[in-house]
């Protein structure tokens, strides 16, 4: 009687890396958009003109990585990272920007941002980025790199903990007595994102109370605007 014979498992196919576009150039947008398409792993979810509609489209697509322009109609790119990772913690940010030195790299790492990448670089650069950035990985090149680390050194001896310009906009009316309302109101945010600003402040202080941390924010000159 002959052996039965069984199908091989079939390895599943990894997941496709989930990218959200936030470019306001149409002309990139598209080119990136149809490039994309040659690449099965990565699954553009969306493609948007400004930060809002990015903070929209990543609460409804929740993607691993938002591909980011530096410079939108509506604000700074790397000061909205913070927004995007109280959406979600595990989304990663790589940034594009027309030009790159290490104080902009350095404020990418300060805010949580996992890459930082030219537009005027290979199409191949920026699909290894999405898949290095996906797996955990931060992109940043290396001369930019380390000398952005030697001013987050510095900075930290000089100023204590990190804290991004939300962060200190949030504190600095925290030290005016501004409540969680006030602050929300004069910052354009939700209740919940006001608390949780005030959370990483807590953490990056090593504070329990918001007294305590607008007293360590002085003696340390985190209330100066950058």
């Amino acid at each position: 009687m002959p052996n039965p014979t069984f199908p091989r498992p079939v390895t599943p196919a990894a997941a496709p890396i989930r990218v959200l576009l936030v470019e306001d150039h149409k002309m990139v947008a598209e080119a990136l958009g149809a490039a994309f398409e040659e690449f099965p792993e990565i699954d553009l979810v969306a493609s948007v003109e400004s930060l809002s509609h990015g903070m929209i489209a990543a609460e409804e697509h929740l993607p691993d990585i938002v591909l980011l322009d530096r410079r939108l109609p509506d604000g700074d790119g790397i000061e909205a990272i913070a927004g995007f990772h109280t959406i979600s913690p595990s989304i990663r940010v790589l940034v594009l920007t027309g030009d790159a030195n290490s104080a902009i790299a350095a404020r990418i790492l300060e805010v949580g941002g996992a890459g930082l990448l030219l537009k005027s670089g290979l199409l191949d650069e920026l699909v290894t980025a999405i898949r290095k950035v996906a797996a955990g990985d931060v992109v940043i090149d290396p001369e930019l790199l380390s000398g952005a680390l030697a001013m987050l050194a510095g900075s930290a001896g000089r100023l204590g903990p990190v804290l991004t310009l939300r962060e200190r906009q949030v504190l600095g009316l925290i030290a005016d007595g501004a409540g969680t309302d006030r602050i929300a109101e004069e910052l354009r945010l939700a209740r919940n994102t006001v608390r949780n600003h005030v959370q990483r402040i807590l953490m990056k202080t090593g504070t329990h109370s918001k007294l305590e941390a607008v007293a360590h924010a002085r003696k340390n000159g985190l209330l100066e605007r950058p």
